[in-house]
């Protein structure tokens, strides 16, 4: 009779487990039902009304129309990106709570940042990359440096008396004055601002010697002849400077800077939704209407799948984390 009970406690226990296996397995799961049922929500990082905004807006308009079901925007600003992009991370991995972002949440924080509280790589399901966002050191217009070489000329002479804006350690101008340092040889001096506008204030005034921003805030100033675009910072030239080599056409491929914007989900996503949205995106950005509204940002709409963007973003954080140690930009 004990071998019986204990025979039947072993087979409940035994069946007690398996379901719960199951239960955990489902979880992760394809879908049961199609997706979406309900609304879509795009956390944005940045507050409401600059680049990154804009182009999760425009892409989501778009991506409504085609799903069907409302997607709205959630903007979540703080902490270099941080705050939103780790509430996309905990957030529910079933396709209604997505991330669109800048190259800084997916690569340069982590490269950067040693007490990031996720790992991009492992945390997120990289979608897409729908736009490229390059970059321009400009001078003012009566400066006397005409050309990139005449730039790199003086700072090797006399370094640390060429100053450059940056919007701070870690930030993209940073980056790219460190790399411009290791192509070219030089030693610059960074001087931080607050942003783009206080930058270009600087620049004009004469307080510093050149600027590295996007494309889309300083190309107005120079159509206005009060700036002077020497190079763009990237491997393509900028459409809305066509007349503007790239540093890769000046011999100096090592300070080539990327900057770009995706869509991600939370990294247990279902392999069926993510697949999905992926196919979606990449029909909404060949709608040429999205593409002019992207370029109206300064940038140029692109279509990378999950796979190319996983590698980029592979090679940027090594890249970015070696160039940091060298340059010994420390970010808290």
């Amino acid at each position: 009779m004990k071998r019986l009970v204990r025979a039947s406690l072993l087979s409940v226990a035994l069946a007690t487990l398996a379901s719960t296996v199951s239960v955990s397995h489902a979880q992760t799961a394809a879908p049961t039902e199609p997706w979406p049922q309900r609304t879509v929500r795009i956390v944005v990082p940045f507050p409401p009304g600059g680049g990154t905004d804009a182009v999760a807006r425009a892409l989501g308009q778009k991506l409504s129309a085609r799903l069907d079901k409302p997607v709205v925007i959630d903007n979540k600003p703080g902490a270099s990106t941080i705050i939103g992009t780790d509430s996309v991370v905990k957030a529910e991995p079933d396709g209604y709570t997505l991330l669109v972002s800048g190259s800084t949440s997916y690569t340069v924080n982590a490269a950067l940042r040693p007490k990031l509280p996720y790992d991009p790589l492992k945390d997120l399901a990289p979608v897409a990359i729908v736009a490229r966002a390059p970059l321009v050191i400009v001078v003012s217009a009566n400066s006397p440096y005409k050309e990139m070489t005449a730039l790199l000329a003086a700072a090797k002479a006399a370094p640390k008396t060429i100053n450059y804006a940056t919007f701070g350690s870690g930030s993209a101008p940073h980056l790219v004055g460190a790399l411009l340092e290791q192509a070219a040889g030089v030693r610059l001096q960074d001087v931080p601002y607050r942003g783009s506008a206080q930058a270009m204030m600087g620049l004009i005034g004469g307080e510093i010697q050149f600027a590295i921003d996007t494309v889309a805030s300083a190309a107005p100033h120079v159509r206005a002849g009060k700036l002077r675009a020497l190079a763009i910072a990237g491997n393509e030239r900028a459409r809305a400077l066509p007349n503007v080599a790239t540093v890769q056409e000046l011999k100096l491929p090592g300070a080539a800077f990327d900057g770009w914007y995706a869509i991600a989900a939370p990294s247990r996503t279902p392999a069926a939704i993510v697949d999905k949205l992926g196919k979606e995106v990449e029909a909404a950005m060949r709608d040429t209407h999205l593409q002019e509204q992207i370029r109206a940002q300064g940038m140029e709409p692109v279509f990378v799948g999950p796979k190319a963007m996983h590698a980029t973003m592979e090679d940027e954080i090594g890249r970015y984390r070696a160039l940091a140690h060298r340059a010994q930009i420390v970010v808290e």
